[in-house]
């Protein structure tokens, strides 16, 4: 991967932020650009699916293709189709002190937005927001994330065939350069990620107070009703919870269940995992942990709860070579453990 010092983003964001105030994109170019962009990555979809793969080492086609392809291309959409509504001005009321005045809102774009992107979902949460600041007549630095080292790779590639330079730029580097990239004046900054390193990017963007969106990961509970039926609940959570193996901002964290339903509960999460998937370690439909480092701390997580004598009740059998984390239940762990503190991410 290239190196970017300071200086070398410094330089590269002066020269987008130059093209950008020389011409601002209209209407016509943002739409060809987004119509661009939606071509060559449904051409490349299969391409990122083996990218992504790679990088988890292992992970289901359908899955790749269902929420890092499908999904873009569905945002493109929705853009290109609301895009000329956006744009056109507001008529709003002026008051009565200054008639006879006529007042309108009209939306300008902000210039250089600088996009921060994770490794859970490498395709979706780069060109999702990317998509999205050129709809609004933005140019964009992107920062992918160096876990996904193939992905960013072809992604860098990829919007250098759509983008000129000056207009899209791609930044690889580990987490030196993006703590640099961070601290770099954009117009806007978005961030995707961990609460962690989220105070990190939000401190480094306060020192050029550039405002800064942070879509931010934690404990999202689930809460299972009194009467509700056990058997619906299981198949929306395990389905929510096993996607890309739990490695969802929004997957479900923890399941709050009635005492009296809890082994019924149990026994319903038993049966989906059999049905769904049979033994994880040898399917393929059920994704890896993506990297030694993440597959460690949630093993940390159960070896602490079993540790201490809670009860923890693995559904299959996983597979640490190839880092295959079985869906485990942990009963009770009480408020102590890390796995009750920290989001889960599997």
């Amino acid at each position: 991967m290239n190196t970017f010092s300071a200086d070398d983003l410094a330089a590269q964001l002066a020269a987008i932020r130059a093209a950008h105030c020389r011409n601002v994109p209209d209407y016509a170019q943002r739409m060809d650009d987004l119509k661009r962009l939606r071509a060559v990555l449904k051409a490349h979809l299969r391409q990122f699916a083996e990218a992504m793969s790679a990088d988890f080492g292992r992970r289901p086609l359908h899955e790749s293709l269902l929420t890092d392809g499908m999904t873009v291309l569905n945002v493109i959409d929705y853009l290109r189709a609301n895009l000329r509504r956006w744009m056109k001005p507001k008529r709003v009321a002026a008051g009565w002190m200054f008639f006879p005045a006529r007042t309108e809102v009209r939306c300008q774009p902000l210039g250089v937005v600088g996009v921060i992107s994770p490794w859970n979902y490498p395709l979706n949460l780069a060109l999702v927001p990317l998509a999205t600041a050129i709809s609004a007549g933005n140019h964009v630095m992107l920062k992918p994330s160096e876990h996904t080292p193939h992905t960013s790779r072809l992604l860098r590639d990829m919007l250098a065939n759509v983008f000129p330079a000056e207009r899209v730029a791609t930044v690889l580097g580990g987490a030196d350069v993006a703590a640099r990239f961070a601290a770099l004046p954009f117009d806007h900054l978005f961030f995707t990620g961990s609460t962690a390193v989220g105070r990190k990017v939000m401190r480094a963007a306060a020192e050029n107070l550039t405002p800064v969106t942070l879509e931010l990961g934690g404990k999202s509970p689930v809460i299972v009703g009194e009467n509700y039926p056990i058997e619906t609940a299981v198949d929306r959570i395990a389905a929510g919870k096993f996607l890309n193996a739990g490695q969802t901002c929004i997957a479900p964290d923890y399941v709050l269940v009635p005492r009296t339903k809890m082994m019924a509960f149990v026994s319903a999460m038993k049966d989906y995992v059999a049905r769904r998937y049979g033994e994880v370690a040898d399917n393929p439909d059920f994704a890896s942990i993506v990297n030694a480092n993440q597959f460690e701390r949630q093993m940390a997580y159960l070896r602490e709860a079993r540790a201490v004598g809670v009860q923890v009740i693995e559904l299959a059998s996983g597979d640490p070579t190839q880092r295959v984390l079985a869906p485990t239940l942990v009963i009770d762990p009480g408020e102590k453990l890390a796995v009750a503190n920290e989001e889960i991410f599997g």
